[in-house]
């Protein structure tokens, strides 16, 4: 079987990561260039096109159930004996600290069609939670100029995001959706400007193991309620709780600083997890959380130090 789609979302088994194989690519790949500081770790992760994806392992690894295993208890274990200051969040406007209430849409609100970059797994379930009228718009195709204005879900990888954002007309660029993992915010200030607090953001925590099935939720034991979350200033942020909703995920519409918090949460468990990996000769992700787990802390607790410190408000 190919080596570009050997590792799918891992499955608890135990209250434990499952382990999985990783992909080749990663296992034969020399460690090089690695950050001098946790920031920077957490950014050249990002830039690698979104975690393994510069691999060839499937975005889903990342963004489905390990992270909604491990991610509250590992990121908040780490760092629990530290208590950190509380100021203005990074991302939309700064308040009292929101609870991360799981939100489900009213069935009763009508949304115009969606276009839909991408027509992989995830863009595709996308497209099967909707009404049947929403767009696709596949590789080396142009912006749909006959489509009403509505939102606009960003299901590629991150070397496209900036494709994308170009071809997408000025007067749209409010409606984008980006579903992608990595330290997105500072790229999408810099390609958005004063739109980039409206834009909506999605941090995906469900699995598509094949094109065309069913979503399956990271809803577990340590997070019943599931861990996907929607920034509620996103311009869009209903639209996605209600299309989430109707294909039975869990949604969470997050303000500020909740929102920023679980994202950095998610980017802490990938970027601690991916490097310890890559030091371990690229080995699974179920041997790092087993033989690798004091470095796994360790990092993640400098890294939640370097987060608070670029990103005041957050709390751990």
């Amino acid at each position: 079987r190919s080596t570009q789609v050997e590792a799918m979302a891992l499955v608890p088994r135990g209250g434990s990561i499952a382990q999985t194989t990783v992909s080749q690519g990663l296992r034969h790949q020399s460690c090089r260039g690695l950050p001098t500081s946790p920031l920077q770790a957490l950014l050249v992760t990002a830039e690698r096109a979104g975690s393994w994806q510069s691999y060839g392992v499937p975005g889903a690894l990342i963004a489905t159930l390990p992270a909604a295993i491990v991610l509250a208890a590992v990121v908040r274990r780490a760092v629990r004996t530290r208590s950190l200051s509380r100021n203005r969040s990074a991302f939309g406007s700064a308040g009292k600290r929101a609870p991360c209430i799981s939100m489900a849409a009213s069935a009763e609100g009508a949304y115009p069609p969606a276009v839909i970059f991408g027509g992989g797994r995830v863009g595709e379930a996308l497209f099967n939670m909707g009404n049947g009228n929403d767009v696709i718009v596949r590789r080396g195709e142009p912006f749909p100029a006959d489509v009403p204005p509505g939102p606009i879900y960003v299901c590629t990888r991150n070397d496209a995001l900036k494709g994308i954002i170009d071809m997408t007309p000025q007067e749209r660029r409010e409606d984008l959706i980006f579903i992608q993992n990595g330290a997105l915010l500072p790229f999408l200030e810099q390609e958005l400007g004063s739109l980039a607090p409206q834009t909506t953001v999605l941090l995906v925590y469900f699995a598509v193991a094949k094109k065309g099935e069913a979503p399956l939720d990271g809803k577990t034991d340590t997070d019943p309620e599931g861990l996907s979350a929607v920034n509620a200033s996103g311009k869009w942020a209903a639209e996605v709780a209600h299309r989430l909703t109707a294909g039975g995920l869990s949604i969470r519409e997050l303000a500020e600083p909740s929102f920023t918090q679980a994202y950095w949460e998610k980017n802490l468990w990938i970027a601690a997890y991916m490097l310890v990996g890559a030091l371990h000769d690229g080995c699974k992700v179920g041997n790092v959380e087993s033989e690798h787990r004091e470095e796994v802390d360790a990092l993640i607790t400098e890294l939640a130090c370097a987060v608070s410190d670029a990103s005041p408000g957050i709390q751990w």
